[in-house]
């Protein structure tokens, strides 16, 4: 349970978590799951994990209706009975095998081989792993598709009946619930569908690993021929109602003809994305992928349409292919999602304000900046995500793209990571953002090429806004004197009285946390704000108490939230405690009331983290009662869905177990908190 409190006597302890039993209206048996499809208990294995995960699509991503299918239902064939895994049956009518109409078999995932890549088969490979559902199918004469999958590896059939044969075609995809399937017409909105989460990082996982599996590319080489792609499928959406060139028929990836002409369209697509971006390729790029490769790409991706997915989960999606591709060995890693998702709930970022993130890595505070204020958007629209008319999306879509256009920034020294977060931007919010390849410590000043442009849009003393986790540690000091001397905190402090005088004698070398911490500052406009991700030795170390007083000389502290040493372990595999540290820039004569005495009291919000939803190894951890079962809440899912030309509205009802992360309810409590006491300062 998270603890927070409000320092200064400003109030009693605040209690962050809400009472877990007013959430619980039943108990989950250690060893279960919940069948997604029945809503029961089902044991938990790594079977049923796949199963869960495809069921959810079939819902969600087909239309297809929960009371329409049935697991584990049992099928004559060859004289025996045998469990088709998923059945899917005409809708409406009777759970009989003369209304089976799909049926899935799931095997649980396989193992990643010692690479870090498993090297995804052909049909025709992987043939004799389908005996099973080729058997249900010919036995069953209404059932007309069928699904194999072990949750890497999917595997798609249309049944065809001729006087002398059956035959079960690989295709591309199975169609929608109301039967409708990809053409040449997959090219369409109105075809494309909005990904599940899950299966959006499927996709983007089974694409990455197919290019680093089955062509041999390493996994930096792979990355980049996927992204590629990712930038052609977003180009290609943004042309509606126009000629799109990024979609697959149902039979082309399985015949070097229909693969070549997939690779005719791709092509002319990549040279016109790269005139379209000259500040992101450089024009020399290519698509070295095979002709089966590029078409195995394409058929996954051209399902979906990006525009409308979750910008959340686009992110999460990114950061899953993103993983240790691009981690660098200058104190560069990847922060939480959980914690960034924190930080820019706390800040709040409004549609007019600019934002920066000047050691931006792969972009992850800047997209989740574009998923707050998607939010926001549909909030103020009174609209749910995927609910919107085509003049609403297209309306809530520019909004988003004019923001991250003209008032998103970040930057980074190292030219891959930008590049990445450039793409990352783009996926995000259908624009890109203004990101610089430069040293954000060196700024306004430096070699690199972002320096000169940086200059341009975003002067220190112009942001509002900043979010940032900057590279830290003691291995990796600031040592170029060129550097140092732009900086206060550079330089040798000595105790006066209560406080500290500044020297002129420059220190040899300066963690970068510390100069980062300045930087900010000086890059916000007076009355900005910032969070940002720090080791907790900078707000506890003795050595330290100097840079606590040049902080709150020049900033009133909003806020300070104690992070478990799981945040970085999973997704960083860093070993340290950190803190993060919420400021707001005073202005001048803030700080010259201060200097002359004029001290105010104000109150800080500050918070403990105790868990953040999965413990040292990554295993997930939920909420439990007192005596130990976890705890269950009832969450309700509302679609809309075409079902014969008509729109029906269809509503889900399932059981779900809840995170045990602290994160969520210390935003809550800030609201909260912040609602009782304004911001100090002007």
């Amino acid at each position: 349970m998270a603890r927070a409190k409000a320092a200064n006597k400003a109030e009693d302890d605040i209690n962050v978590a809400d009472d877990p039993q007013e959430a619980a209206d039943a108990a989950l048996e250690e060893g279960k799951v919940f069948d997604y499809i029945t809503g029961n208990p089902v044991k938990d294995n790594d079977k049923e994990r796949v199963r869960q995960r495809i069921a959810r699509a079939i819902i969600h991503e087909y239309g297809i209706a929960a009371e329409d299918m049935e697991p584990d239902y049992r099928v004559k064939v060859g004289g025996r009975n045998k469990k088709v895994d998923i059945a899917i049956f005409r809708p409406g009518m009777p759970h009989e095998d003369e209304n089976l109409y799909r049926a899935v078999a799931v095997e649980k995932e396989p193992k990643i081989g010692t690479k870090g890549a498993y090297r995804m088969r052909d049909p025709d490979e992987a043939r004799k792993e389908f005996e099973l559902i080729e058997g249900v199918m010919a036995e069953v004469e209404s059932c007309q598709y069928g699904l194999w999958t072990n949750g890497l590896e999917f595997f798609f059939f249309k049944k065809e009946v001729t006087r002398f044969d059956t035959k079960f075609k690989p295709i591309g995809d199975w169609p929608m619930g109301d039967d409708t399937i990809g053409t040449r017409e997959v090219a369409s909105l109105a075809k494309m569908r909005r990904a599940d989460p899950v299966m959006l990082r499927t996709a983007f996982r089974r694409c990455h690993n197919y290019i680093h599996g089955n062509e041999g590319m390493p996994k930096d080489a792979a990355f980049w021929q996927f992204l590629y792609l990712i930038f052609c499928k977003m180009y290609d959406e943004r042309h509606l109602g126009e000629h799109r060139d990024f979609w697959a028929g149902p039979y082309e990836p399985f015949n070097p003809e229909g693969q070549k002409e997939i690779r005719r369209r791709i092509l002319p697509l990549f040279e016109r994305v790269k005139r379209a971006y000259k500040e992101l390729f450089k024009g020399n790029e290519e698509i070295t992928l095979s002709d089966r490769a590029l078409a195995f790409i394409v058929s996954e991706l051209s399902r979906y349409d990006f525009a409308r997915t979750d910008v959340d989960a686009k992110g999460a999606a990114y950061q899953e292919i993103v993983g240790t591709n691009l981690r660098g060995d200058r104190g560069q890693y990847f922060t939480p999602r959980g914690a960034i998702r924190l930080v820019i709930q706390m800040l709040a970022p409004k549609e007019s304000e600019r934002v920066l993130d000047p050691a931006c890595g792969t972009g992850g505070f800047l997209v989740e900046t574009l998923n707050y204020l998607n939010k926001v958007f549909h909030e103020e629209k009174h609209l749910k995500a995927g609910d919107e008319a085509t003049e609403e999306f297209l309306s809530l879509r520019d909004r988003l793209a004019d923001f991250a256009a003209n008032k998103l920034f970040g930057s980074d020294f190292d030219p891959f990571l930008v590049r990445a977060a450039q793409m990352n931007v783009m996926l995000a919010g259908n624009s890109l953002g203004h990101l610089y390849h430069m040293n954000s410590l060196e700024f306004p000043v430096g070699h690199l090429p972002g320096v000169k442009s940086a200059n341009e849009t975003v002067q220190l003393g112009s942001v509002d806004v900043i979010a940032t986790n900057p590279p830290f540690g003691s291995d990796i000091p600031v040592t170029e004197r060129t550097i140092l001397e732009q900086y206060e905190l550079a330089r040798r402090w000595e105790r006066q009285g209560s406080g500290f005088v500044m020297t002129q004698a420059v220190k040899p070398a300066v963690a970068p946390e510390v100069l980062f911490i300045e930087r900010c500052v000086q890059w916000l406009k007076p009355g900005g704000r910032m969070g940002i991700v720090l080791p907790d030795g900078i707000l506890g170390n003795p050595g330290d108490e100097y840079i606590r007083y040049w902080i709150l000389r020049h900033c009133w502290v909003l806020a300070s939230i104690d992070l478990p040493v799981e945040s970085f372990i999973v997704e960083a595999n860093v070993n340290i405690l950190t803190s993060l540290l919420f400021l707001k820039k005073k202005t001048e004569q803030e700080i010259q009331a201060g200097d002359l005495g004029k001290k105010q009291d104000y109150p800080v919000f500050m918070a403990v983290a105790e868990k953040v939803g999965f413990d040292r190894r990554g295993n997930l951890l939920y909420k439990r009662q007192p005596d130990g079962e976890e705890i269950l809440i009832e969450k309700t899912y509302e679609e809309k869905v075409r079902i014969g030309g008509k729109l029906e509205v269809r509503t889900l009802h399932r059981k779900e177990r809840i995170p045990d992360d602290d994160l969520p309810e210390i935003a809550k409590a800030y609201a909260e908190f912040r609602a009782k006491h304004p911001e100090p300062g002007q």
